[in-house]
């Protein structure tokens, strides 16, 4: 064989070699948008018509897809929802980290730091689109598979008061805060932020930004109330001082 006939094959080889790679990577892009379409699409029937009464032939209709694609990626209903729940939860979870990385690390103006933190959190990760969706299906379905929530309550509520804990321990060993236990203080300061808000959210509602605020501050200033150092020991200090220059 030629030289010029083994390059010539050798080009046309880099060519459907080539021409396959970019088939296979359509092919990949095309399979996970369809997936990402059957999990958007599983997330609105169940949110409206709860797991039991969601049927894969509405999710179908809904994703623009065949009944057997859906099959085809996730044999059952269960499956899908689980998916679902794993989807939503992991979009949850890297905005609740996100929010946390603007947790205050400063005494300085603490109690307008926190009351910015709390609004964050509320408007980002519990009264946004998947706190509401995750709530709800808790709320409808968790009673008859708590086996489904399982990973949920592990992952997000979970998660949240540890992290908390960690980082109002951070403030208390700085001075900032007096706590003798962190995980009631995280517990406490989640609660106290949605206290006002609760039957608000219970029934579906989404808070103005004037609400988020105020709900924010009155948690804020019950908190320190609690947990915050006292003031006592500012104001005594500088007599004390005055006292024995006086001697």
């Amino acid at each position: 064989m030629s030289k010029t006939s083994r390059r010539l094959i050798f080009d046309l080889m880099k060519d459907r070699m080539s021409s396959g790679a970019r088939i296979t990577g359509h092919t990949q892009r095309g399979q996970c948008a369809k997936r990402m379409s059957i999990l958007d699409a599983a997330a609105d029937v169940f949110c409206r018509q709860g797991f039991a009464g969601a049927s894969i032939d509405e999710i179908a209709a809904v994703a623009c897809v065949s009944r057997q694609t859906i099959y085809n990626h996730y044999r059952e209903k269960e499956t899908l929802f689980v998916a679902v729940i794993e989807d939503v939860m992991n979009r949850a979870n890297a905005m609740l980290f996100s929010v946390l990385s603007t947790f205050p690390d400063r005494a300085d103006n603490l109690e307008d730091e926190l009351t910015a933190f709390a609004v964050r959190l509320n408007k980002n990760c519990i009264c946004n689109h998947d706190g509401k969706f995750l709530r709800k299906l808790v709320q409808t379905e968790g009673e008859r598979y708590p086996h489904l929530f399982e990973s949920w309550r592990q992952q997000g509520p979970g998660k949240l008061t540890t992290a908390l804990s960690a980082l109002f321990g951070r403030l208390a060993h700085k001075g900032a805060l007096t706590i003798d236990d962190f995980d009631v203080a995280a517990r406490q300061f989640v609660a106290l932020g949605n206290a006002d808000l609760q039957m608000m959210i219970l029934l579906g509602g989404t808070p103005t930004d004037e609400e988020l605020e105020k709900s924010a501050r009155n948690a804020v200033h019950t908190f320190l109330k609690a947990y915050g150092r006292p003031e006592a020991e500012e104001v005594d200090h500088p007599p004390q001082l005055a006292a024995i220059s006086g001697r």
